[in-house]
């Protein structure tokens, strides 16, 4: 496949310029945004009070590990960096197909990179003490969200499928070998701990402001590198299912790269350990894989087979999911829960209080986003 640029020809302009949402993506979106807004922590406190075991493991997934290691609370954030990749590709080709120059569609992705930058700082800062910057973090979920979109449009308005491929492998490869081979001082070469890796020492000596653990942050300078390939990956998923394949060659091209990632992304744990922390390759071959695997298994389920109606309830969380990300931060459903709520959940044994009060907060979150999705408003950036 060629540049995005070169792949509009004009027999397909009509075509590619009528392309739609995929409820798909928008239901995996939900899903995804679904962990964030309420439903983890509602897993996660089920734990140790029903006294299944298998609740109990799930529940355990719920919490990052302190280091290394995995758990799949770990896939929700590099999820989204993968599908704003895969909306990329959809937006970019529609937007060329529409006649929209390459330079406005960068201009607009930069735009709203800014934007998504300045939202993260608030996000992560408020109350902002904007007389002491030192003091303020500059990383943020919402920043690299806009950076990678803007980047990722950058490679694929300029890159081939294959080539972008390789980008992003090279990356990964490059990465790794700064953080094995570049010594730190006091620590040498390889040390992969919290105290000694080259992400910290970089970040502590060239990153303005405030690091979120004082002496590292995990959404600071280096770690962007690794983080952008999740959103080139996904440009290569969407470019999968834009193309003009039958759905069955969508789906075996989906699922190979997702055995692809998942298997790689295992085998080189053995070396360089599976790591949120550091964005190490590995995570990002894991997670990869996991959103091509699950991104297939939507397609199939909602797209492929037509079996919608209970996408339905994701897809009202994706629709919105920048207002649900900043409207759990800035307003407090669990205590709007309590007061709507405790009357009722209050005669139930109180280990359970807090259970019912993150699902009743939950309830209220879905029924504000289904009012804005029933009068068709719809926040993007």
């Amino acid at each position: 496949m060629e540049t995005a640029s070169a792949n509009v020809t004009a027999s397909s302009k009509k075509e590619l310029g009528n392309v739609k949402r995929l409820a798909s993506m928008d239901a995996l979106r939900g899903f995804d945004m679904l962990m964030i807004s309420g439903g983890g922590a509602f897993i996660f406190l089920l734990g140790g009070k029903t006294g299944i075991n298998a609740v109990d493991a799930i529940s355990a997934q719920f919490i990052h590990p302190e280091w290394h290691g995995f758990t799949f609370y770990d896939f929700i954030f590099p999820l989204f960096l993968f599908l704003a990749g895969t909306s990329l590709a959809f937006s970019v080709t529609g937007a060329l197909a529409k006649g929209i120059s390459q330079s406005e569609i960068l201009r607009k992705t930069f735009k709203r990179m800014l934007i998504l930058i300045a939202l993260g700082i608030l996000d992560k800062n408020a109350p902002i003490d904007l007389f002491d910057p030192a003091q303020i973090r500059y990383g943020s979920v919402l920043g690299r969200i806009g950076l990678a979109t803007f980047i990722g449009a950058i490679f694929y308005l300029n890159f081939s499928f294959t080539n972008r491929i390789w980008i992003a492998i090279s990356t990964l490869i490059l990465y790794y070998l700064a953080l094995i081979f570049i010594p730190v001082p006091g620590y040498g070469a390889g040390d992969l701990s919290f105290e000694g890796n080259l992400v910290g020492w970089f970040d502590r000596n060239f990153m303005p402001g405030k690091l979120k653990q004082g002496t590292y942050d995990e959404l600071a300078l280096l770690t962007q590198f690794p983080s952008i390939c999740l959103t080139l990956f996904g440009t290569i998923a969407g470019d999968i299912l834009l193309r003009s394949h039958i759905a069955r060659t969508k789906l075996m091209q989906l699922f190979f790269c997702g055995i692809v990632g998942i298997v790689s992304g295992l085998i080189w744990n053995l070396a360089f350990p599976i790591n949120k922390h550091l964005w190490s390759s590995s995570f990002i071959m894991l997670t990869s894989g996991m959103a091509f695997t699950l991104l297939a298994i939507f397609y199939w389920i909602i797209d492929v087979k037509g079996c919608k109606k209970w996408a339905f309830f994701f897809q009202v969380i994706g629709m919105n999911s920048l207002v649900i990300y900043l409207a759990v931060r800035f307003i407090d459903f669990n205590a709007s829960s309590k007061l709507l709520f405790e009357g009722i959940y209050k005669y139930s044994p109180e280990k359970w209080h807090e259970v019912f009060n993150a699902l009743g907060g939950f309830v209220i979150v879905w029924f504000f986003l289904y009012f804005l999705y029933r009068h068709k408003i719809f926040v993007k950036v």
